[in-house]
């Protein structure tokens, strides 16, 4: 094996610090900066014009595009300098000019997983939490605390709240306002937003609800009408639901909106009216 061709490949005009680490097969284009504290697994492309700074740790076949800027400090005016990170796992595309900003306080991160498509100009803030296969839309601003699920497509142009979760598999439509929490496997749009029903497609594309008799998907539709189609408040809704033998996609979506309407928690979104 030819050795030279695994080592890290730097564009002469790149600004690379000696302390940062750099794995086999990584590339960093012209007029990057990179900072002592990142940390950049194998194969991975930095593009032109970006910056990571700060405690960065990018796991392998990640590619970031022109502009974007990774780690720096959080848009916290609580933030004091702590240390604190940006962890990236494996095969993400960080489109252009997209901003992740490293945690506020010591100790902690903002986490992106695997698999991702971040699209242009999208901004995550501190302490966020994204899982894996996520599709961000163009101009999509996420603020602090925000988590969000694996395989959630969020929509372009629209903002997040802060301390909002969404749940893997929501759909969010472009230009909306989501102020509260997204339940798993929902279609939100709207200014405000609002549930508009299940992503079915979704569910099925994922194979989740896939059966052959289409249980499943039976099960989510009549827990949707219990939730909310019927005259329950919501709480005594999800109450009626636990008496129920709920299959694994309908448990994550009763365990969700549980949590969503305790008190540390920003309550979920209603449903749009009939």
């Amino acid at each position: 094996m030819n050795m030279s061709a695994l080592a890290p490949q730097i564009h002469p005009t790149a600004v690379v610090d000696p302390r940062a680490q750099l794995a086999e097969g990584v590339t960093v284009g012209p007029y990057a900066v990179i900072g002592p504290k990142v940390r950049l697994g194998a194969g991975t492309r930095i593009g032109p014009h970006v910056v990571l700074d700060g405690w960065v740790t990018m796991g392998a076949d990640n590619q970031v595009f022109p502009g974007a800027c990774i780690g720096l400090e959080p848009q916290d005016l609580k933030y004091t300098g702590d240390e604190t990170e940006v962890a990236i796992g494996d095969g993400n595309r960080i489109r252009e000019c997209v901003t992740i900003n490293r945690a506020t306080a010591e100790g902690e991160s903002t986490v992106l997983g695997s698999h991702n498509l971040l699209m242009a100009y999208s901004h995550i803030g501190h302490n966020c939490r994204l899982g894996n296969r996520i599709v961000i839309a163009n101009g999509v601003a996420v603020a602090g605390h925000v988590d969000i699920g694996d395989r959630a497509v969020i929509g372009g142009v629209l903002g997040i709240h802060q301390f909002v979760h969404i749940g893997s598999l929501a759909m969010v439509g472009g230009m909306s306002r989501i102020d509260r929490d997204v339940p798993p496997f929902a279609i939100v749009e709207g200014h405000p937003g609002r549930l508009r029903g299940l992503n079915r497609i979704g569910l099925q594309r994922s194979g989740l609800a896939d059966s052959a008799d289409g249980a499943v998907m039976r099960e989510l539709q009549q827990l949707w009408k219990l939730l909310y189609r019927s005259s329950l408040p919501l709480t005594e809704a999800l109450q009626q639901a636990r008496h129920q033998n709920l299959s694994p996609p309908a448990e994550e979506l009763v365990a969700f909106l549980e949590a969503s309407c305790g008190p540390k928690r920003r309550g979920p979104l209603p449903a749009q009216r009939s």
